[in-house]
């Protein structure tokens, strides 16, 4: 099944490609304004210097790339929603593509709901996946995240999955059993709400392992994920980071509004009491398991607005190096116009 290709084809179904230097127009003549000083994913990945990285040394507050068309003020927080709309209307065409990508290579019945395994994939076209992996401490806006970038996409096509503490079967299996299990089928967009990251960040400060075990899990991840790529899954890993005071006053909104308590959770403080741990494993993390097929990127996510904005370009990128198109037509168009065109006279010759 061939593509209707690349930007060329977007342009010839009426769909503008992501990237594209001339922007993306909305119906009120507003348009996506690119990053500046470089692309998000120029900007944001991490960079380990000499192993190792330092989240101290990036402020969850600032805003890297914004530009500015942004403004000043609390109008940037107005002007970078009205973006993340723009961008969410261009994210959904985009998951189209991709969908219709699987579609047309698998056959009418595909893609499916049901999970895949990692390397499976049809030769020749490849059917695509794009998996968001979100990573934050508590209250790092995981949640708002999904909600507000995700959102714009079609449910259909999208297979969102939470991962908490691991049930009595996935104990009795390797860490990595669940995470095969939830990964989105071909022509999908997946998010993970926490992922097999958890297996070094928690499991490590928590002691619920050895060290040995938790310290030889970060050779399985970038094992794991070198399988995903190769199986045509495209990796976005991000860490939404938060400040500790910032956190405090997400968590102190959560016991002082009622309709919030549901979001709460005691062992939130313990975890909070071990601040600098989770901040020393999350930097092992993103040192030892960053590459190029399965980067790491770090949003500074103290600003709700920022943070959506920012993900929101890191997925618009991803998806234009995957230079989607439609899928060209596995039938002869033509001869099946005719065909609703003789039918539809033959019922106006019998009256119908």
């Amino acid at each position: 099944m061939g593509i209707v290709g690349g930007r060329e084809g977007r342009r010839e179904a009426g769909v503008g490609g992501v990237g594209e230097d001339r922007g993306m127009s909305g119906v009120d003549g507003a348009e996506v304004v690119p990053p500046h000083g470089g692309t998000m994913r120029e900007l944001l990945r991490v960079r380990p210097e000499g192993g190792a990285v330092d989240l101290g040394a990036i402020d969850p507050r600032s805003t890297p790339g914004l530009p500015p068309a942004a403004g000043s003020g609390k109008q940037r927080k107005e002007w970078a929603r009205e973006q993340v709309d723009l961008l969410g209307a261009d994210l959904g065409r985009q998951q189209e593509m991709l969908y219709a990508a699987a579609k047309g290579a698998a056959g009418p019945e595909a893609p499916t709901s049901a999970p895949t395994a990692a390397g499976a994939h049809l030769d020749g076209d490849r059917p695509r996946r794009v998996l968001l992996v979100l990573q934050a401490m508590d209250c790092g806006g995981k949640d708002g995240t999904i909600k507000r970038v995700a959102g714009a996409m079609n449910p259909l096509g999208l297979h969102i999955r939470s991962f908490g503490p691991p049930t009595e079967e996935e104990l009795g299996h390797d860490f990595l059993w669940r995470i095969r299990r939830a990964l989105p089928p071909p022509g999908y967009v997946g998010i993970f709400n926490r992922s097999h990251y958890e297996d070094v960040l928690i499991a490590r400060v928590g002691a619920l392992v050895d060290e040995t075990t938790w310290r030889a899990r970060y050779d399985e991840i970038n094992a794991f994920e070198r399988e995903l790529a190769d199986g045509a899954v495209t990796l976005v890993k991000v860490m939404l980071h938060i400040s500790y005071a910032e956190q405090g006053e997400r968590l102190m909104e959560r016991l002082t509004d009622p309709r919030r308590y549901w979001k709460y959770n005691p062992s939130d403080l313990d975890s909070r009491a071990r601040w600098d741990d989770y901040q020393a494993a999350y930097a092992e993390a993103l040192a030892r398991c960053d590459a190029d097929a399965a980067p790491w990127f770090v949003v500074p996510a103290d600003r709700k607005w920022y943070r959506d904005w920012a993900v929101a370009h890191l997925l618009r990128e991803t998806f234009d190096g995957l230079d989607l198109g439609y899928p060209a037509a596995g039938f002869d168009v033509a001869r099946e116009r005719q065909r609703l065109r003789s039918g539809d006279e033959r019922l106006k010759v019998n009256g119908g």
